[in-house]
């Protein structure tokens, strides 16, 4: 069982890490297109609500397909003065629990939003603004994504706390 869980972790970190990297393109494109705009607008005046809007959409993108990233490397903040004190078994208990909450917050923010998607992309919903980025379902369906990854994350993450707890044994800080 320790081989398949092992297996399971490796490859849901292998694939998010994969989109986190790839993730870290859209930051990259992201001060691209504010540098642009910034110049657009002070030296020449020019701006348009497209580019403006398309700034918001691109930092949902980062951060609903980096946060599971973040989770994965460990960049997620975590209250380390009381864990770093408890016994092997209450980390254990703590991860595992950690990561159980984190799937079920995710799952419960998937199944909010794919009615928030669905009903914006049967209304045809569109920037109100003149100029604006039509299409704005596809935006809102990043949110049941970057919380599927978020879900497969937690997935990821309880396999390996369980690995590693099995590997190092009881007697030993997980």
């Amino acid at each position: 069982m320790q081989k398949s869980l092992d297996t399971i972790a490796a490859r849901i970190e292998g694939l998010l890490d994969h989109i986190g990297r790839a993730t870290s393109y859209v930051a990259l494109a992201i001060v691209v297109l504010i540098v642009i705009n910034v110049t657009l607008r002070y030296s020449m005046s020019l701006g348009t609500v497209w580019a403006q809007e398309l700034e918001w959409h691109l930092l949902a993108a980062l951060i609903l397909f980096g946060m599971s990233h973040a989770l994965l490397r460990g960049d997620n903040v975590r209250v380390d003065l009381f864990y770093a004190n408890y016994k092997p078994k209450t980390k254990l208990y703590v991860d595992l629990l950690s990561a159980t909450l984190t799937v079920i917050v995710a799952i419960f923010f998937i199944l909010l939003s794919i009615k928030y998607v669905n009903q914006s992309f049967s209304i045809g919903e569109m920037s109100p603004d003149p100029g604006g980025i039509p299409y704005r379902w596809m935006v809102k369906a990043l949110i049941p994504i970057g919380f599927s990854l978020l879900a497969l994350q937690g997935v990821g993450e309880f396999c390996r706390v369980i690995v590693n707890y099995q590997t190092k044994g009881e007697g030993n800080h997980v």
